[in-house]
């Protein structure tokens, strides 16, 4: 289903669930577990509505992290198969209801050691039980992402074939253009292509300036269809992910994000930026809420459930004022030709 979506029209995914989830008081920071889908289930499904409201194609299960390594952090391993099942059962119904894809979740294990086999079969041990777990009847395809090496990307990929479902393989890059195993990004991007991944593509770490240069390089070295899914906090090409960013000194991440966080207008200049360079998945990743993704569907010119209350600022009695809409206007005409607006400067 999501291959013949893609054949029509660029595919809009959702936002960056655990981080909104968190945001809102029901995940907590530092281990950064699903548990929340089935101690607050409403919130969750809420949350789902929301990105399907804003206009997101693909709602992904809140199943980040619902691994056994990373359960075995907070005593809850045991919730391992509860957990994985809710969150795929919590995303079908929204996902029904709005005449939506569900993409089953898969991440980075935590076990995988490039130079020891064993961990590889735990590696494809966990990959297999998630996927029981969340069943392949609940979701429509399924994503694997904020994977660093290319053989535990290659991993997923082999489970979800297995399984005899659509792939998306998701890579994530820090500070270098390589895997953590060495790999050239565009060789471990043809790699996986030529092992049979549907969709390939770039997600999490990097906001949409340091991402889509290497998306640029992405779209060159392959043939068929490219995500991205970039992180909605500025970055910088001293400090080209997210959680690299300080604050007087100290480090930024987790709990000091919000003076990095993308505007909505930000986001949804990433979305056509994306779509001119010929990405066919435009979602987001950490930090990115319903405004975003609002915003970015309005921006590909679609008209979604939550445009009823896109904003009317001529309505309010002070940035509505004549004065001051002529000036937004001169700024935003100015911004698009280029060009620079006395007391103001390009970002």
């Amino acid at each position: 289903m999501i291959l013949k979506r893609l054949e029509k029209d660029v595919v809009l995914g959702d936002g960056g669930m655990i981080f909104e989830l968190e945001r809102r008081g029901y995940v907590r920071a530092g281990p950064y577990t699903p548990e929340v889908v089935i101690e607050h289930p409403q919130v969750v499904r809420q949350l789902h509505i929301d990105f399907a409201r804003a206009g997101a194609d693909v709602i992904q299960a809140c199943a980040y992290y619902a691994h056994e390594e990373k359960l075995k952090d907070i005593g809850m391993e045991g919730a391992l198969p509860e957990i994985n099942r809710a969150a795929t059962c919590l995303a079908r119904e929204v996902a029904d209801e709005y005449g939506i894809l569900v993409a089953g979740n898969l991440c980075n294990t935590w076990v995988y050691d490039p130079g020891d086999p064993a961990t590889h079969t735990e590696t494809r041990r966990q990959f297999d039980e998630q996927i029981e777990y969340q069943g392949t009847g609940q979701t429509d395809f399924y994503i694997a992402e904020t994977i660093e090496y290319l053989g535990e990307a290659k991993i997923a990929l082999e489970a979800i074939q297995d399984a005899g479902l659509t792939s998306m393989i998701t890579l994530g890059f820090k500070y270098q253009d390589k895997t953590l195993d060495g790999i050239r990004m565009e060789d471990a991007f043809k790699d996986l292509k030529d092992s049979g991944a549907d969709i390939v593509g770039i997600n999490c770490f990097r906001d949409p300036e340091m991402m889509m240069p290497l998306a640029a390089r992405l779209r060159q070295a392959v043939e068929g269809y490219v995500a991205t899914q970039p992180v909605a906090y500025h970055c910088s090409p001293e400090r080209p992910y997210f959680q690299a960013q300080e604050i007087r000194g100290d480090p930024a991440f987790p709990l000091e994000l919000d003076p990095f966080m993308l505007t909505r207008r930000e986001m949804a200049a990433y979305a056509l930026e994306a779509k001119e360079l010929g990405i066919e998945y435009i979602g987001a990743c950490c930090g990115a809420g319903p405004n975003h993704i609002r915003a970015m569907a309005e921006a590909l010119g679609r008209t979604v459930p939550n445009s009823r209350y896109s904003p009317r600022l001529e309505l309010h009695p002070i940035v509505g004022s004549e004065e001051h809409v002529r000036e937004r206007d001169q700024r935003i005409l100015a911004e698009q030709r280029g060009e620079e607006l006395p007391g103001t400067k390009k970002r």
